[in-house]
């Protein structure tokens, strides 16, 4: 199966989407020199050309692609072709108005726009088909040609006709019957029970809550409606270039996908990260997605497909980047396991809805303080790529997380709004990135025996097999550390007897859980040595558990709110994140995990990536950290012995040398 290393041949790639279709051909010329002075090595076209290229049913014109991809291969760079199905044209809409999505109030979503396609809809997946099949067989032998990324940003839920008959089908073929399909759902609360299969229907707007197994199961299906757009388009192109690598691009933490299971059908795991610049925490929310991405990709190399050179135009203010920020995070990514750094985009829209998104090269044109920057982060990677490229990341810790488990989580009438998957996975990771210790991602059902500590910091729905699977890991030896609210339903979203899996419970030395207690927004409850928020439970501890912090005051006066047996933990409230940062150090340090090195100061981040470090400095003023031996820094050449001094945003990547 081909791979990145395919594509970046020994190198990090570098480069963004272009658009070139935006401008007048005069300008393509002007951009390709740009590109060789910013080293681009990459870009990636067509990712919402399908009216430019189909301008009427079945008409084409490939002329203007063409000679795009020829100036390309002139100039001795490659090109990520991509299929444009995520933008129909608009007279795909206007003759077939069943290709477009219905909302869950049966509204249709109308093109003038993009990810206006439905789903399930034959006619869309037909010309869909029809498209790429042209595409594949024009290109497969351009020499430009390196890699091909399928549809972008994969986000449409549809409850529309079709997507009904659809979503029936993939109900026959779980369930079989109906009869396991009323048990599945448990359709006996409120008399829901189902005669026929044409009275089952996406979950549409009701008069009050729907059924949460019902909303469970039309997100599984959503996630494997798309996988199969995706997966329709990947095997037409790699019928004509079976020696080409396939991506498609996620959106970091986005629920509507399954990223476990797309990222076993590409051969490239691709992402796009856009923290926020005036967040103190960007880099900590990059490395959470980095990480995941990593996982995903089984540990080994990924792309980041895009991220921005300066401001995005989508939060309420969108604030450039300060100076150094965009190389710093750009290495950040290379560091935990990055093989390709592009942008959307490299020139900044004149129009259009993005218009107020940065660019390569923006309005301010190549003289800008931003294209300075990218052309500076491009030659570092022109220079470093052949040190770097392939290398893998080492962990000793992992972080469990599963996509049926947040999307059961998330329901309505659960007992707080206020607990988010996303972000209390967010807070544990983060907790780790604080302790400077280094974390894959994995599926509960995963082989978790390579890691000296796994963390869980909530999964509401736990199937057996994942139970079976965290009972295993800890019997051979393995430590863990397992959040709130875990373990509660199974596969169905049915509540366990309980409140928890009982085998969960013995594990974790919780001989039950009396009740859950959320907590109001601002409220807190005193831990002893930290205080919670969030969340707290009423546990009775099993006889040979040991209480390592005990609730103080109010209704859980005396009851434990971290219970520890043997080498497992459940932490019941979301600490304090210096007090979760320090109780999950203390757990790695246990279980013989160690930061990439010691003592490391405030906001610099160290990563091991192959035989290379990387130092990363988040902050703006100076730092000095020691570094063990004699180094050669790669990007200034010189040699480090004891430790060396990071600037604002600075960037060190460190070769152990020998010593004098």
């Amino acid at each position: 199966m081909p791979s990145l290393d395919d594509t970046t041949r020994g190198r990090v790639l570098f480069g963004g989407d272009y658009n070139p279709e935006q401008w007048p051909e005069e300008v393509w010329h002007d951009d390709v020199a740009l590109m060789r002075e910013a080293s681009v090595t990459s870009v990636t076209l067509g990712v919402f050309s399908w009216a430019r290229l189909e301008p009427r049913p079945g008409a084409r014109d490939f002329g203007w692609l063409d000679r795009l991809m020829d100036l390309m291969d002139a100039h001795g760079i490659g090109v990520v072709l991509a299929t444009p199905t995520s933008a129909p044209p608009p007279w795909l809409g206007r003759l077939h108005p069943e290709t477009l999505p219905r909302d869950e109030n049966g509204r249709i979503e109308w093109w003038g726009s993009r990810q206006h396609f439905a789903h399930s809809s034959a006619v869309y997946r037909c010309h869909a088909a029809a498209i790429t099949e042209d595409l594949a067989a024009r290109y497969a032998h351009h020499p430009a040609l390196r890699m091909w990324h399928i549809n972008n940003e994969y986000c449409t839920y549809d409850w529309g006709d079709e997507a009904a008959a659809a979503f029936r089908r993939w109900l026959r073929a779980r369930y079989t019957s109906l009869g396991a399909l009323n048990t599945a759902w448990g359709t006996a609360f409120w008399g829901q029970g189902y005669d026929d299969w044409q009275e089952v229907l996406p979950p549409r707007r009701a008069h009050y809550r729907k059924n949460p197994t019902h909303v469970l199961d039309f997100k599984r299906f959503t996630s494997d409606a798309l996988l199969e757009c995706f997966l329709a388009e990947r095997d037409i192109v790699r019928a004509h270039t079976p020696h080409l690598p396939v991506t498609t691009n996620f959106m970091p933490l986005w629920s509507g996908q399954d990223g476990w299971r797309w990222a076993a059908e590409e051969d490239v795991v691709s992402v796009d990260v856009y923290p926020d610049p005036k967040d103190p925490l960007g880099g900590r929310h990059g490395a959470l997605v980095q990480d995941l991405t990593r996982s995903q990709a089984g540990g080994g190399p990924w792309m980041l497909m895009e991220q921005a050179a300066g401001p995005v135009d989508w939060r309420g203010v969108n604030h450039p980047k300060p100076a150094g920020l965009n190389r710093l995070w750009s290495w950040q990514a290379v560091a935990r396991g990055a093989d390709a750094v592009c942008y959307f985009q490299w020139r900044q829209s004149r129009q259009g809805a993005e218009k107020f998104h940065s660019g390569m090269v923006g309005h301010a044109g190549a003289e800008s303080r931003t294209f300075q920057e990218v052309k500076r982060l491009g030659a570092e990677l022109a220079r470093l790529g052949g040190e770097v490229s392939g290398g893998r990341v080492p962990a000793d810790v992992a972080v469990l997380h599963d996509w049926e488990s947040w999307w059961a989580g998330q329901q309505e009438g659960r007992p707080s709004d206020l607990l988010d998957h996303a972000e209390v996975l967010t807070a544990w990771h983060g907790a780790l990135w604080d302790a400077h210790l280094v974390a894959d991602f994995a599926h509960p059902a995963h082989d978790l025996s390579p890691y000296k500590l796994v963390v869980v910091p909530h999964l509401y729905l736990l199937t057996d097999t994942a139970i079976d699977n965290l009972i295993a890991y800890a019997q051979g030896g393995g430590s863990l550390v397992c959040g709130f609210f875990t373990g509660v339903a199974d596969h169905d979203d049915r509540v366990r007897p309980g409140g928890m899996d009982a085998r969960l419970r013995a594990l974790l030395g919780i001989r039950a859980v009396r009740e859950w207690w959320p907590l109001d927004a601002g409220e807190s409850v005193d831990c002893g040595e930290f205080t919670g928020t969030l969340w707290s439970e009423e546990l009775v501890p099993a006889r040979d558990a040991v209480p390592e912090a005990s609730y103080r005051g109010g209704e859980l006066d005396g009851r434990p709110a971290v219970l520890r047996r043997g080498r497992a933990r459940y932490v019941s409230t979301l600490p304090a994140p210096a007090a979760l940062r320090d109780l999950l150090a203390r757990a790695a340090a246990q279980a013989g995990a160690r930061p990439p090195l010691d003592a490391l100061p405030r906001g610099v981040e160290a990563v091991r990536r192959g035989d290379l470090l990387f130092l990363l400095h988040h902050g703006r003023g100076e730092v000095r950290v020691r570094v063990p031996g004699r180094h050669r820094e790669l990007l200034s050449g010189d040699t480090v012995e004891g430790a060396l001094t990071l600037g604002r945003h600075g960037v060190a990547v460190l070769r152990e040398a020998a010593p004098r």
